[in-house]
C-alpha cells in the first residue's frame, strides 16, 4: 500500500491524495487549487497523471478546495465512483455547478477584453462537466460500510467540520496483511455552533491529518458571539456597515446562527443583515433540510424559536440588482457576502464602496491564504486592487478567530489520541511553517512519528501491515 501527495501539501488548497493498493487506487479529494493566477489556471486545468487513473474517489465534504477539480476529471474521461455522504451530495452539487459559472464567466469576460485577438480562452470545465460529476456521485451514511476498490472497505465518520463533512477510514487487506488508514480532511473542532462534534473514526496505523491552524489555539468558542457582537456594535454607533467576507457553505450559516441567538436573546438591535450570495441562500436550504445533523443546542433553538436560519430582519439576496441597492444603503447593516478569501463574487463590490469609508468595518471569520486578497487586507496592506483598480484601506479591519471550522493544535492532538497512537502521521493541507510547529507539537504531546511530506511524494505503508 502506498500514498502519493498530489495536492493540499505545505499549503491549503487543492486537496488531493492518492492511495494505491492491490485492489486498486483511490483518490481521496479533487480540490481546486487557489492561489497566483498563472499557478491555479495550470494546476486545475492540468490534473496529475496518477490521479486520472483512481478507481473511485471519497470526497469528504463540499468545499471548493477539495471537491472543486472534479469536473475536471471527469471532462478528462474519468467515469468512477464519487463517494461522500448525503448532506455533501447536496451542497458539492451546489457548488460544482456555481464554480462552472463561475468558470464559464471569467472565460467569457477575458474573451471580450482580448476583442478577438489570439487563442480564445476557454473555461476550465461547463456547466454539463458538473452535472456529469454529480451524476456519478454515491452516497453514504455515517457508519455505512462499503468497497469502494477491490480489497479496501471504507467507512465515514462525523468530521465536525461542515455539514456532512467526513473523516474516511479505509481497511486495507493485502497479501502482506492489512493496513487501517484514516484520512481527517477538514476536522472540526468541539463545542462549535450548529454542527455536532468531532466522532472518533476508529484505531489507525497511519494518519493523513490536516494542518491549517497546527500552529495555535483558537479562542474559546463561548467567546465568540461576545466578539462577533462587539464588532457589530462599534460599528453600528459609527452608523457603518459590517462587511463579512464569507464561505457561501458552512461559514455563512454558522454566522448567522450566531447572529440570530443575539437577536433571540435581545443583544443584538435591530440592525438588518443581509445574505448577499446566491450559493449561500441555496446552500442554507440545504442546511435547513438536514437538521437532523445539526448538534443538540441548535435542535433545542429550533425548539423554542422555529427557524435556525429565518428572522424578520434577514434578508436573503439573489439578484444582482438586490446587491447593487446595498451600495447606497444607508444607515448600519451587517452583509454577508462571498468569496470567503476576498478573490471573486459579491464581496469585491462591497469592498469597492466600503473600503475607504472608516465608519465600516472589514470582519473576516476565516483563514485567508497566501496571496489572496483578503489576506492582504488583513495584513493591513493600503492600498489594495479591487477590479483592478486601487483602493485605500479606511475602514476597521477585525477578525474573529473563535469561528474557525479547523481544529487547531490542541484539538489535532486530542483527535489523534481517539485513533489508537497511530504510527505514521502525515501532516497536510496547511502551510509549510505551520505543518512543521504541529510536528513539533506533537513531538512533544508524545506522537513521534508526524512527517510533513512533500509535492508528489510517494510512501510506502507496506510496513504498517499487521495480521
Amino acid at each position: 500500500m502506498r500514498v502519493r501527495f498530489l495536492g493540499g501539501v505545505r499549503t491549503v488548497t487543492g486537496s488531493m491524495h492518492l492511495v494505491e493498493t492491490e485492489g486498486g487506487s483511490i483518490l481521496l479529494e479533487c480540490g481546486m487549487f487557489q492561489g497566483p493566477r498563472e499557478e491555479s489556471n495550470h494546476r486545475n486545468r492540468f490534473l496529475p497523471g496518477p490521479a486520472r487513473k483512481a478507481g473511485a474517489v471519497i470526497l469528504s465534504h463540499a468545499h471548493i478546495d477539495h471537491s472543486g477539480a472534479l469536473p475536471t476529471l471527469v471532462k478528462g474521461g474519468w467515469r468512477g465512483a464519487i463517494h461522500l455522504t448525503d448532506a455533501t451530495a447536496d451542497l458539492a452539487d451546489l457548488m460544482l455547478r456555481d464554480s462552472a459559472a463561475i468558470q464559464e464567466k471569467d472565460a467569457e469576460f477575458l474573451n471580450r477584453k482580448r476583442h478577438g485577438n489570439g487563442k480564445p480562452v476557454e473555461p476550465l470545465y461547463s456547466g454539463e462537466d458538473a452535472v456529469r460529476a454529480v451524476r456519478q456521485f454515491r452516497s453514504h451514511r455515517y457508519g455505512e460500510e462499503w468497497e469502494p476498490v477491490p480489497g479496501t472497505t471504507a467507512r465515514l465518520a462525523d468530521a465536525g467540520h461542515i455539514l456532512g463533512s467526513a473523516v474516511v477510514h479505509l481497511t486495507v487487506r493485502e497479501k502482506e496483511g492489512t493496513t487501517r488508514l484514516v484520512f481527517t480532511g477538514d476536522l472540526g473542532r468541539k463545542g462549535l455552533p450548529l454542527i455536532r462534534d468531532p466522532e472518533p473514526a476508529g484505531p489507525a496505523d497511519a494518519v493523513l491529518c490536516e494542518s491549517t491552524y497546527g500552529d495555535r489555539d483558537h479562542e474559546p468558542p463561548e467567546d465568540t458571539e461576545r466578539r462577533l457582537l462587539e464588532v457589530v456594535d462599534r460599528t453600528v454607533r459609527r452608523g457603518g456597515k459590517v462587511i463579512v467576507p464569507c464561505f457561501a457553505v458552512g461559514r455563512a450559516q454558522a454566522v448567522i446562527y450566531h447572529l440570530h441567538r443575539l437577536r433571540a436573546a435581545g443583544r443584538l438591535g435591530e440592525v438588518p443583515i443581509f445574505v448577499d450570495s446566491p450559493l449561500a441562500v441555496e446552500a442554507t436550504r440545504v442546511f435547513a433540510a438536514h437538521r437532523d445533523l445539526f448538534d443538540a443546542e441548535a435542535q433545542e433553538f429550533i425548539a423554542e424559536h422555529g427557524k435556525v436560519f429565518a428572522g424578520s430582519r434577514t434578508s436573503y439576496l439573489s439578484s444582482a440588482e438586490e446587491s447593487r441597492r446595498l451600495n447606497d444603503l444607508a444607515g448600519p447593516a451587517v452583509i454577508l457576502a462571498t468569496s470567503g478569501m476576498c478573490e471573486a463574487g459579491r464581496v469585491l463590490h462591497h469592498l469597492r464602496h466600503g473600503l475607504g469609508d472608516p465608519r465600516n468595518t472589514v470582519l473576516f471569520v476565516g483563514y485567508q491564504a497566501e496571496h489572496t486578497l483578503g489576506r492582504r487586507i488583513l495584513e493591513g496592506v493600503t492600498p489594495v486592487r479591487v477590479f483592478g483598480e486601487e483602493r485605500e484601506v479606511r475602514c476597521e479591519v477585525a477578525k474573529v478567530n473563535g469561528l474557525s471550522a479547523h481544529a487547531d493544535r490542541g484539538g489535532i492532538a486530542d483527535y489523534l489520541g481517539t485513533l489508537g497512537r497511530p504510527r505514521r502521521v502525515f501532516l497536510v493541507h496547511g502551510d509549510a511553517n505551520r505543518c512543521e510547529a504541529l510536528r513539533g507539537y506533537l513531538a512533544a504531546r508524545g506522537f513521534h512519528g508526524a512527517e510533513v511530506p512533500t509535492p508528489r511524494q510517494r510512501v510506502d505503508l507496506a510496513g504498517l501491515a499487521s495480521g
